[in-house]
């Protein structure tokens, strides 16, 4: 898959996240660009630990480099109800297709478990993404001071069969 603006020049593998990652993810959601300034609060004491990755299907975007696989974004899956909890790419990569990437591979692992529906509840920032890559608004989520201080808006995949 390629996105508008440049593609990934180097190769993309997308696998399973294991307890090992999980410093590397919590450091990609508290350093993302996209929780700066006002929304720095939200993330700010926010953790991906292993009893998480155990929990949900969280997968992780790898980039080959000269240590053996970087961390460029991932994703978690949960179930029961369906949703898609977390997407991050790693701002230095972002607009290369790594988003896009992720959200069909998250796509194919709902329709693998029988589901036709995820939500996701968008961070303000990431609103015309979620609308590029095919969620539907929904509606809002409001307001949970004080770790989420805004409302925020709602988004539903459908998942079609193949």
């Amino acid at each position: 898959m390629r996105s508008r603006t440049s593609p990934v020049s180097q190769p993309i593998t997308i696998r399973r996240a294991v307890a090992r990652d999980a410093k590397r993810l919590t450091r990609l959601v508290r350093g993302s660009g996209a929780y700066e300034g006002k929304y720095a609060s939200a993330v700010a004491g926010y953790r991906v630990g292993p009893d998480y990755i155990e929990a949900h299907r969280t997968f992780v975007a790898v980039g080959a480099d000269e240590n053996g696989g970087r961390v460029l974004g991932f994703y978690s899956l949960v179930l029961a109800p369906p949703e898609l909890d977390l997407l991050f790419v790693a701002d230095e990569v972002q607009g290369r297709g790594i988003g896009r990437l992720l959200v069909a591979h998250m796509q194919s692992e709902a329709r693998a478990a029988g589901i036709d529906r995820v939500k996701v509840v968008s961070h303000l920032p990431a609103e015309d993404f979620y609308h590029r890559v095919g969620a539907v608004r929904t509606g809002t989520a409001f307001a949970n001071p004080p770790a989420v201080p805004w409302d925020r808006p709602e988004f539903e995949f459908r998942i079609l069969p193949e």
